[in-house]
């Protein structure tokens, strides 16, 4: 993955910048490698600071809607202080970790409509420029894959997935959204729930696993059930994990500990707001499509056909315009 930039706040024969990954996917909490590859231009410049920021195509929720937005997630200075001669290549080597909360992209390979990217910005004497963006790609930690996939063997179907700008009451959420898979019930659910949305919320000893059932045959009219379990990042291979994931769906059928969305959900308005119903639109690939799984897991056939060209176009689209209302 590589990109390339000149300067335009510094005009004709300013440097170039070139960010190159290495290593493939990264996971959440895990260590970003790559280099920047800077090329003077056609006179000396003094390079004060080279910052890596990455950013995520989020959704925010308001009165009249819903609004897309590129929201900064973390920074990282990885070099400057230096002249950087006419004409004179440099390579600055960076290994970065990325937050626990890291949105996952894809599964098994399989694109989710996720969007992340990684710019670079180069800060000059007498100038800035943000650069273009990379595309980032995050595979899950075995403990999410192992949670998907135990909801694939159960029978549920994969929707969309999207981010949601605003905090879950109740939490230990550090990013300023959080991501949300939506899966189509299985059919012994089927009566009980609308949808299911897991979030993942990670961090060095574990992950909090978030569940929503959209309103059904079970539930009062404007609630949604809410449910939150913690597990942790070993023994992973010696769990049961599709009796654990088939036990917390049947406490939110249940009704157990069941916590109106009004005290789970803070969107940052300085109030909760619930979902409205089918009005809680999702900008994530395949809405409205449900891709059917079988026992061998959620991954299998997660996105295909229409969805993926789904994908592709929103990819695209984030990575051509994407400073094009940026949020927070």
């Amino acid at each position: 993955m590589v990109f390339k930039k000149l300067l335009g706040s510094l005009g004709v024969g300013g440097p170039t910048v070139d960010t190159a990954l290495e290593g493939g996917p990264v996971q959440p909490g895990g260590t970003l490698h790559g280099q920047v590859h800077l090329v003077g231009g056609k006179a000396d410049f003094d390079i004060e600071q080279i910052t890596l920021e990455l950013v995520a195509r989020v959704e925010a929720e308001h009165e009249d809607g819903e609004a897309e937005g590129t929201v900064s997630f973390e920074r990282f200075t990885v070099g400057g202080g230096f002249r950087l001669a006419e004409g004179e290549r440099r390579t600055i080597p960076f290994a970065v970790t990325v937050p626990w909360e890291t949105p996952v992209t894809e599964l098994h390979g399989q694109p989710l409509g996720v969007v992340l990217g990684l710019r670079t910005e180069l800060s000059v004497a007498g100038g800035k420029d943000k650069g273009d963006l990379d595309p980032l790609t995050v595979r899950p930690l075995p403990a999410q894959e192992a949670v998907l996939e135990a909801f694939g063997q159960l029978g549920f179907g994969f929707k969309s997935a999207d981010l949601e700008y605003g905090h879950i009451g109740g939490t230990g959420q550090q990013l300023p959204f959080y991501q949300e898979v939506e899966l189509a019930p299985a059919p012994q659910y089927a009566h009980a729930m609308r949808e299911v949305e897991v979030t993942f919320l990670a961090n060095p000893g574990g992950m909090e696993v978030v569940l929503e059932a959209d309103k059904g045959g079970l539930f009062p009219s404007g609630h949604d059930a809410v449910n939150r379990f913690t597990v942790s990042h070993q023994d992973v291979e010696q769990r049961d994990w599709s009796a654990e994931v088939d036990g917390w769906v049947r406490q939110l059928a249940a009704g157990h500990a069941v916590h109106g969305s009004h005290a789970a959900h803070d969107y940052g308005h300085g109030h909760g707001e619930h979902h409205q119903g089918d009005s809680h639109h999702r900008s994530g690939p395949g809405m409205g499509t449900m891709v059917a799984v079988g026992a061998a897991g959620l991954a299998v056939g997660v996105v295909g056909g229409m969805v993926a060209a789904e994908v592709v176009d929103e990819v695209g689209d984030f990575f051509e315009g994407d400073d094009e209302g940026e949020e927070g």
